[in-house]
Parts: structure tokens; sequence; C-alpha cells
């Protein structure tokens, strides 16, 4: 890598045997160094070639780091696969239903209450804390 004249950014030869250093595979994907080894250490950036440059540095094939895919900002490449989509999918329903069934325990919370039930043996009963009865009945 070799800088311009004018002091710029430096330059990216473009080469059949082209490597970077670490400062420069994190430049080209936009973080900082540390980020960078630390996605190298969690398999998320590709692993250095074997050896070490003549100061002692480690090297990356460029085209691989370039071609690697990268998650995007607060997604992680895993959650891209179509099994993990369909994870996601279901947890998603799973969801759905406990927000449908803590819809059904406040129905009950505050039909018990009309009853005349205690607190202690409803919260008991719907498997949540007394606390928590008397939040749902105060709304």
């Amino acid at each position: 890598m070799s800088s311009d004249s004018s002091g710029g950014e430096p330059t990216i030869p473009e080469t059949d045997t082209e490597t970077w250093t670490s400062e420069e595979c994190a430049r080209a994907w936009g973080v900082k160094t540390p980020t960078w080894l630390g996605y190298v250490s969690r398999g998320l950036a590709p692993a250095p070639l074997p050896g070490t440059d003549e100061r002692g540095r480690h090297r990356w094939d460029a085209e691989q780091v370039r071609s690697f895919p990268r998650a995007g900002v607060g997604r992680s490449r895993a959650s891209t696969a179509p099994r993990a989509q369909g994870l996601l999918g279901e947890m998603a329903d799973v969801a759905d239903q406990i927000d449908h069934l803590r819809a059904r325990q406040r129905e009950l919370l505050v039909a018990g209450k009309a009853e005349g039930l205690e607190i202690r043996a409803m919260a008991r009963a719907l498997k949540i804390s007394p606390q928590t009865a008397y939040g749902w009945l105060d709304r």
C-alpha cells in the first residue's frame, strides 16, 4: 500500500497477490483495528494468511477481505440463513401467543376480582407475583 503525494488516503494497489495488514483490512471495512481483530478472532472476518511479513505482521488476502460476507449494522450474518429465518419466525409466533395468553391472564384476574377472589390465590393460579397482579388491576 502506498500514499499519494497529497497526503490523503493511501492508495491500495491492485495486484494478483495483493495482501493487506490488519490496519488496511480495518480501514476497508470502516472499523478500528481492534474491532477488525475481534471479528477475525470470532470468525466474523477471514483468517489471516499463514506466516507474517518482513515486519512480523499478519497479512490477509485483500480479495478475500473485500468479498467476505459482512453483517450490516445491528445484524448478525447467522440470522441470514434460511434455517435461522425459520427459527426467528417461529420465535415471533411464540411471542404473539405469549402476548395473547398474557392478555387472557389479565382478563381472568379482573373477572376474579369481580367475583371477590383473593389476590394471592389468583396470582398463584396465574403463576404471577402478587405485585404483578396488583399492577395489572391498577390499569
